[in-house]
């Protein structure tokens, strides 16, 4: 089997993670800022300097076939405060920034919210306040129509990880936990601001493209002959997976989703958001619309019942096995035998791609899909004299995926691309810089880049189309 002659082999990223510079050229402090100072243990700066080094990564990307890149535009560079005052430098930024990309021939695929809400508005309640949802859809317009050079445009960039970190695990600010009712109520706001952005969109009848990306890992049951279990993968599957599917790509929430997620907050004892008639439009109006849907796939989770309180360990430095995950009114994760781990406790489980691209095309009928995010974190160095990493497991990894991507592809769905994460080594948000996800290495001390083994292979699978 080959890929479509048109298919996007792209490399991806987030302006936060790569960028660095958070404090030049007039750009304003997002969530994130404070929150890493008083944790201290990491910066957001230099990362990969991506602020000033873009030419050389995208140099590199179109030397090595790489013809699509997702980037995000960093609000806080465009409205300081979030909303109010643009900051001209932060403009012009971007417009450089896809100037680049076009005399490179590499694609632009822009996201418009990657994790870094502008500070003032998370301290305002972020996504929980209705007028902080107006800021981002203002924020949208403005980009709308300042960047027509843009043609693929992405409102949210995985509101699933975003709602359940910030509330109930609590890796992500403001850091609350165990709070499920909190976190489907900012779920239900990603996913108005969404549809608002959607259908704003379509109102300035704009002629690219416009979709959303998921953050989508396949919920199984953990012994699929167990009852328990059974409903225990399908209420986290509502939790994680279908109330955002079922939001911006069906525009209705179904009943089954909405009484599987009433459930988990009554077994929490918090509220359960409700739906008034009017978002129930505005959210079936951009579901018509969308053109196309982004899935982020790392890994598979396995769900076991469970009746307990909630107790979530994070894995931040790749001490293998330390993770743990149980949440009340859903269950707990468990690793089915024989099935291999990162150093991060994430299953490495390619069919889990295909069943959820299965789930798209069939159950959702995406029209069009794109794999916006694949790939595997290791830990990585050079040593004195080596120019190159040589690393297998990154080759495998992707290989694996892209497989199951052609499988789809012959089932009928309509993929269309696929954005291995990353580009090149970056910040990560929970991990700092000892996770290193890139096809090119990079020395956060010189910021100098090397070419890995999985860039060269990466390059011969994007100009044959075809897997060897």
């Amino acid at each position: 089997m080959r890929f479509p002659d048109d298919f996007v082999f792209g490399g991806a990223t987030a302006a936060y993670q790569c960028e660095g510079a958070s404090k030049e050229d007039g750009k304003g402090r997002i969530l994130w800022d404070g929150f890493l100072e008083r944790e201290g243990r990491f910066s957001p700066d230099p990362a990969c300097d991506f602020y000033h080094r873009y030419p050389e990564d995208l140099r590199l990307a179109q030397e090595y076939g790489i013809n699509g890149i997702r980037v995000s535009i960093a609000w806080s560079r465009i409205f300081p405060a979030g909303s109010g005052a643009v900051e001209p430098r932060g403009v012009r930024f971007y417009h450089d920034l896809f100037a680049e990309c076009r005399r490179r021939g590499v694609e632009p695929f822009v996201t418009l919210h990657h994790f870094d809400t502008p500070e003032d508005l998370q301290n305002d309640g972020g996504w929980l306040n209705p007028s902080n949802v107006d800021a981002f859809v203002e924020y949208a317009r403005f980009c709308f129509e300042e960047y027509p050079e843009v043609r693929y445009w992405i409102t949210i960039n995985e509101p699933t990880s975003m709602s359940e970190q910030q509330y109930v695990s609590g890796t992500f600010p403001p850091g609350e936990k165990n709070n499920f009712g909190k976190a489907i109520a900012a779920e239900h706001a990603m996913n108005l601001a969404h549809a608002r952005v959607v259908n704003a969109y379509e109102e300035l009848g704009l002629p690219g493209e416009i979709g959303v990306v998921h953050a989508l890992q396949t919920v199984y049951p953990y012994d699929p002959d167990k009852p328990g279990d059974v409903h225990a993968a399908a209420l986290l599957d509502a939790f994680e997976n279908r109330f955002y599917l079922d939001g911006t790509l069906a525009g209705e929430y179904s009943p089954e989703t909405l009484a599987l997620l009433g459930e988990i907050c009554e077994a929490n004892g918090q509220p359960m958001v409700e739906v008034s008639d009017d978002e129930r439009a505005v959210l079936a109006k951009a579901a018509s619309r969308l053109d196309f849907v982004g899935i982020n796939y790392y890994f598979s989770k396995f769900e076991r019942e469970y009746h307990g309180k909630s107790e979530v360990i994070h894995n931040g430095t790749g001490a293998k096995g330390s993770s743990v995950n149980r949440l009340q009114g859903i269950g707990e994760e468990r690793l089915r035998p024989g099935i291999e781990t990162t150093d991060w406790d994430w299953p490495i489980y390619p069919q889990g791609l295909y069943d959820q691209l299965m789930r798209l095309g069939t159950e959702y009928h995406a029209r069009k899909v794109y794999i916006t995010e694949n790939g595997i974190g290791l830990k990585e160095s050079l040593r004195p004299g080596e120019t190159t990493i040589d690393d297998q497991k990154r080759i495998g990894y992707i290989s694996e995926h892209l497989a199951e991507a052609l499988r789809a592809i012959e089932s009928g769905v309509d993929v269309r691309g696929y954005f291995a994460w990353s580009l090149m080594d970056m910040f990560s948000w929970t991990n700092g810089y000892n996770k290193r996800y890139g096809l090119f290495y990079v020395d956060f001390d010189t910021q100098e880049r090397h070419p890995k083994a999985s860039a060269s292979w990466f390059r011969r699978v994007a100009q044959t189309k075809a897997l060897s």
